[in-house]
This record gives C-alpha cells, sequence and structure tokens, in this order.
C-alpha cells in the first residue's frame, strides 16, 4: 500500500521507527518530512498528509506528535481527512471499518515503537464495512456534515 507519513519534532523519532517497519513489511512510504528533532509545527505535518491525500498521492496516511492531539486536531480540518487518534489495535481497526478513517495519529510521548508498530498494521489490515447500511449512513451523514461546514459558513447555512 501507498502511504504517507509525516511528524513534528517531538514524533521524528518514532516516525522514523515506523517508517522503517513499513517499508520491511512491504510498503510504500513517502516521509514527507520532518527530518530531524529541531523544533517545528504540528499543523505543517498534519496538513502535509491531508493535501497528499486529498490529491490522491497515497492511500492512507500516518501523523505523529508528542501527545498526537495536535496533528489530529489540524488534519482533520481538511476536508475529505478523517484522522483518528489510536494507541490500541482496537481502535485503530475499527476506526477504518466503521467510519473509513483514513489517518492514524500516533502520541509519541504516550506510546512505544512496538505498540505503534502493531496499531498501524492493525489500521492498514482493515476495510471500510461498505456492505453495512449502518456504517454506510452514518459515513455519509459525516461527509454531509463536511459539506455544510466546508466553505467556513456552516453556521449560517443552519438559520
Amino acid at each position: 500500500m501507498k502511504l504517507v507519513i509525516s511528524s513534528d519534532h517531538a514524533g521524528f523519532p518514532l516516525k522514523e521507527e515506523v517508517r522503517a517497519h513499513l517499508a520491511k513489511a512491504g510498503h510504500e512510504v513517502v516521509d514527507l518530512g520532518v527530518y530531524n528533532t529541531e523544533p517545528s509545527d504540528y499543523p505543517d505535518a498534519a496538513e502535509r498528509v491531508g493535501l497528499a491525500l486529498t490529491r490522491k498521492e497515497a492511500e492512507r496516511g500516518i501523523l505523529i506528535c508528542g501527545s498526537g492531539v495536535g496533528v489530529c486536531v489540524a488534519a482533520n480540518k481538511i476536508p475529505g481527512i478523517r484522522a483518528g487518534m489510536c494507541h490500541d489495535t482496537y481502535s485503530a481497526h475499527q476506526g477504518v471499518e466503521h467510519d473509513d478513517m483514513n489517518v492514524v495519529v500516533l502520541g509519541a510521548r504516550i506510546i512505544g515503537s512496538a505498540l505503534a508498530f502493531e496499531v498501524v498494521d492493525s489500521f492498514l489490515g482493515a476495510e471500510f464495512s461498505a456492505t453495512e447500511e449502518r456504517f454506510v449512513r452514518r459515513f455519509n451523514k459525516l461527509q454531509a456534515i463536511e459539506a455544510r461546514y466546508r466553505c467556513g459558513d456552516g453556521a449560517a447555512n443552519q438559520a
């Protein structure tokens, strides 16, 4: 599978380990930075992954920062991105199966490398349950919410 991965400075060491793990497993991994532990801004990492996915340059993305929270919030600002912070394998596969999550987010200060490998493997091994009506219905509702707020005037659309 073709993937994009990015991090801020706090996530850099874990990003390097996850990237190597995925490449060894046979995935094509495009590293969108950062490339060292010099201070950097997490929104930039999230935007790089989000834009690559919206441009269909990869099938899924992985984001890593210190806690995972920052990149998760930032990534979900991009239309079409469904990022979920996962520090367990159940959430990683369930997020894809039920919610069509396309970005898994890890907190480098929260999760160790061995568990991170299991989480990304679970995320990548899952597929959206497109044949189950309840998941498709819920996904369509998410799409409708995103469409209403895409132009930044969703509140006005509700009046």
